[in-house]
């Protein structure tokens, strides 16, 4: 509670007339009562609850830090077990293409044969026939 006698002395002793004095005082006392001031242990314990505010969002920070690097190191994961499969997969095709090559290079080269073998008894039975 504001002293309105004690300060309204204080401005008198200062050189402001009585009347001036104590009307001040008077409006230091309205402002004080209508409590639109912030005294120091308010102040302090407002600054302490923003405090815990920040220690808190840091905390969900660190949380969702730690969360997200769990999520990459599982999608790390799952690009290698991707590229790993990818790979066994291009080493299936490419060993059926290598199979497929050697059938038909087999099938062509017996293909050759059976056509010289009766291109030669075509001919000996042209040759045969005539003489």
């Amino acid at each position: 509670m504001l002293d309105t006698l004690a300060v309204a002395r204080e401005m008198t002793a200062g050189g402001i007339d009585r009347d001036q004095a104590e009307t001040i005082a008077n409006a230091m006392r309205k402002v004080a009562e209508q409590g639109d001031h912030v005294t120091s242990d308010q102040f302090k314990a407002g600054l302490a609850e923003v405090r815990t505010e920040i220690a808190e969002v840091r905390a969900e920070i660190a949380n969702l830090d730690t969360r997200l690097s769990a999520q990459i190191g599982d999608v790390r994961t799952e690009v290698a077990n991707l590229d790993t499969r990818l790979s066994t997969q291009i080493a299936g095709v490419r060993t059926e293409v290598a199979n497929l090559e050697t059938r038909l290079i087999r099938w062509m080269i017996g293909t050759v044969l059976a056509t010289a073998t009766l291109t030669a008894a075509i001919l000996r039975f042209l040759s045969g026939s005539t003489g």
